[in-house]
């Protein structure tokens, strides 16, 4: 059974739905899903992920940093 529900948006955020329409007459709540749907990760980053991520913001605070130019010739890369 499909519901049906009223919801209160402002001026702002219904020009931004219209201007999220891929055609005139897609329905408010075509739109609305499309972009909840790209919202939504299927993979979220892991906690391994995320502390490799921590690790490196604290190295690049630190200055702990090599520029592009050093990488490449350390790997041999030209």
């Amino acid at each position: 059974m499909s519901g049906v529900a009223t919801i209160k948006v402002s001026p702002e955020v219904k020009r931004l739905l219209d201007d999220l329409k891929v055609h005139p007459r897609e329905s408010y709540s075509d739109v609305i899903g499309r972009v909840a749907g790209r919202a939504y990760d299927p993979e979220p980053l892991s906690d391994e992920e995320i502390a490799g991520l921590e690790e490196a913001l604290s190295d690049i605070k630190a200055g702990r940093i090599h520029s592009e130019a050093e990488i490449m010739a350390a790997f041999g890369v030209e």
